[in-house]
Order: structure tokens, then sequence, then C-alpha cells
């Protein structure tokens, strides 16, 4: 039997860094950043910390990335509606990470003040997965990390079992955290005889026996209606939005685009949180899954900053198409902003192609080494997972933090 398992170094002390931008969106101060990497040798994932959200020149192809550590959510939340009572001890509360984002699953455990809870997992020689908690959650508010990202299957079986061990072991709930949900774009039917494979995967979890689900950025909204069972949706722009403040923009150059007609309700509400940006929408026509034909522009993007919004980016096909009509428009800069950065070949050559100013992502999936590149930058949705997962346990407002 073919050893894949994980192996989590101690609890450290929270790593000390800074959250991001001041309370007014755009400002012109100057801000540096410190980055340190530390790399478990038992587990093989890398955490990197930094001091301030600012965007890095770096020649060598590798991203600047922000992550958010300390008990500190961004300026973006902190306010008057935050609640301040939530309980944040608990002996019931135990936090586990399946194999597809441990990094991401650590800086929740270091926001929380916990340690990730013990779990063994293997792969048998013909891929069968194995599951055993190595540590009792008898009577335990269960909150399982798991992406069901690349390889989508595989990370989706995995979590399905874990789910099974943890009802098996006598859990008194068991909440599936996903910060991506794979498979949430076959939502509907566009031609006949097509799946639903939204509803399918909802159904999955559901039978497994999770209590509820926590989820990033949904693809669209009604997936939520596929469960049976609770949904916490988070929502990433914050983070974003937060980093975006940081960042020397007047607010009169900028202008918020939607890469498609379906996206406007997204885009609509981020340029909201940017003092009410102007907004732009690229009116796109696919002929086929991933192939996008873009045709026209509606709104003025000229002599502007143009900020696209988005999901999701694939195989960036959509997003740098627009791009270049952008450009084509007259628009200054480009920027990309998505949640979950899949990078299905070839998007990596697409974005690192010069028709994209910065491209910003969030760490809902991990990120190869492979596929970074100078424009590239990657932020922490830690802490507002962390945040959600104490509000959820103490029955506290979850959608208060986004209001």
């Amino acid at each position: 039997m073919a050893s894949l398992g994980l192996s989590f170094p101690p609890a450290a002390k929270t790593p000390t860094y800074l959250a991001s931008s001041s309370s007014n969106f755009f400002s012109n101060s100057s801000l540096s950043i410190k980055t340190s990497q530390y790399r478990s040798r038992n587990s093989g994932f890398a955490s990197v910390k930094c001091d301030m959200p600012e965007s890095l020149n770096v020649g060598n192809g590798n991203p600047s990335i922000p992550i958010i550590n300390e008990k500190t959510l961004p300026k973006f939340l902190e306010s008057a509606r935050m609640e301040k009572s939530v309980s944040r001890t608990s002996t019931r509360l135990k936090l586990f990470s399946g194999t597809a984002n441990p990094a991401l699953a650590q800086e929740i455990a270091w926001y929380m003040g916990l340690e990730l809870g013990k779990v063994n997992i293997k792969r048998f020689a013909d891929g069968e997965i194995y599951v055993q908690l190595q540590e009792s959650v008898r009577g335990c508010d269960v909150y399982l990390v798991q992406p069901t990202c690349t390889p989508t299957n595989e990370n989706l079986m995995e979590l399905l079992i874990m789910v099974d061990a943890c009802r098996r072991a006598s859990a008194k709930k068991v909440t599936a955290v996903i910060p991506y949900f794979g498979y949430a774009r076959a939502d509907r039917k566009t031609q006949g005889r097509e799946s639903i494979a939204a509803k399918l995967v909802a159904n999955l979890i559901t039978e497994a026996g999770a209590d509820r689900v926590l989820a990033c950025d949904l693809h669209s909204g009604q997936s939520m209606g596929y469960f049976d069972i609770p949904v916490d949706h988070v929502y990433c722009q914050p983070v974003i939005l937060d980093y975006l403040a940081s960042k020397s923009i007047s607010s009169e150059d900028l202008v918020v685009v939607s890469p498609d007609v379906g996206g406007v309700a997204r885009a609509r509400a981020f340029a909201k949180k940017l003092s009410d940006a102007p907004l732009a929408i690229v009116d796109k026509r696919r002929s086929g899954h991933n192939v996008a034909e873009v045709m026209n522009l509606i709104g003025d993007v000229k002599g502007k900053v143009a900020v696209m919004v988005d999901d999701m980016i694939d195989t960036a096909g959509t997003i740098v198409k627009g791009a270049a009509l952008l450009h084509q428009e007259g628009a200054r800069e480009v920027y990309a902003c998505c949640t979950h950065a899949v990078f299905s070949p070839p998007a990596i050559e697409r974005l690192s192609g010069g028709l994209l100013q910065e491209v910003i992502v969030t760490n809902t999936l991990p990120v190869a080494e492979k596929n970074y590149f100078p424009q590239l930058t990657i932020l922490s949705v830690a802490n507002l997972l962390g945040e959600t997962i104490w509000r959820v346990h103490d029955d506290s407002s979850v959608s208060s933090i986004f209001l």
C-alpha cells in the first residue's frame, strides 16, 4: 500500500504580519513587503508570510504572495457590524485537512489558534483511498477542509470518505469546508440529454453524512439550492478589495469589467465596493466548452484602469480575449481578479503574454510553482474562512461579515 499520509508540524506561534490597506479604498501610501517561507519536511507544502500586501516586481517568474495570518481581519471587514461576542475557545471543535490544499488548512488553523487534527490518508496500489482519523472526534464539531480541485474526482472521493470516517467515529456535526466546489459549472441543462453534475455531487456529499457545507464563491448562487443541508456561501471579494486598496489607483480612473453577461451581478457588487466605480461588460459568445469568442464591449474604458472580475480562471481564454478587447478600446491598464485559480493549460502562457498588468487570485486552490509567472499575485482567504468557521461553530451570524 503506497502511503500519501498527511503529517503536520506542531502548532507554531501565529506568524506576525499586518492586514492591508487603510479605510479608503485607494491610497497613495508606499508599503513595503517582507516575505519568508516555511516548508514542512514531512508534508511538502509551503506557507509564505508577509507584512503587507504590496505587489512585487519580480523578474524570476515567482509571484508575490501576500498572506493574512495574524488574528485580525482585513480592514474591509473590521467595522462596527462585526460581532465581538463570538466565542473563540472550544475543546469540541476539530479541524482536519485532506490532501488537496493542506497549506490553506494550516493557515486557517493558525488564525483559529488550533492544531490540525491528525489523520492518516493513504492510497492502495490500485488507487483506492484509505482514511483513518488518529484522534477521537466523539461528540465534536468537525470541519474538513478539502477543495475538490484537480484531480477533481480523487479529491471529491477523498472528501466523501473523510466525511464517512467522521460520521462513523461519532462526530456530533460534520461540516465540509470546500473552498473550491468542483462540478459547479454543470449547474443547469443548456442542451438536451445533459447531466446536472452539481446536483449529483451535492447529493453525494449529503448522503456521505455531512451536516453542513461551507463553500467559497460558487459559480452560480442556485448551486446552494442543490444541497438538502445548510450551505454557508463565503464571498472572497473582501480579500481582493482589501489588496486593491493598497494600490495607488485613482478611483476616477477605475472601471470594473464583467468578462461576460452572466457575471454582471458579481461585477456590479465589486464596483459598488470600489467607490461605486463605473461598470463595463464584455459581450462574449461561446462556440463550445472552454472556447470563448469575444464580440464587443458595452461601456467606456478609454484611458481607464480596467479591473476584470470573475469567479475563476480556467484556460484563461475569456480573460485574455477580454483584455485584448479592452486594450483595443483604449484601456490604459488591465487587471484580472478571480477567486479560483484553476489554471488549466494553456492558461499560464496566455496570462503571462503581457496583456495583463497583474493577475490577482486567492489560495482556495493550490497554485503549483510551475504555474508561477511575474504578473501573478496570490492572496490568502485563511482568515476569512477561519472567522466563518468560528461563527458557524458559535451559531453566530455569517452574513454580517459581508454586509
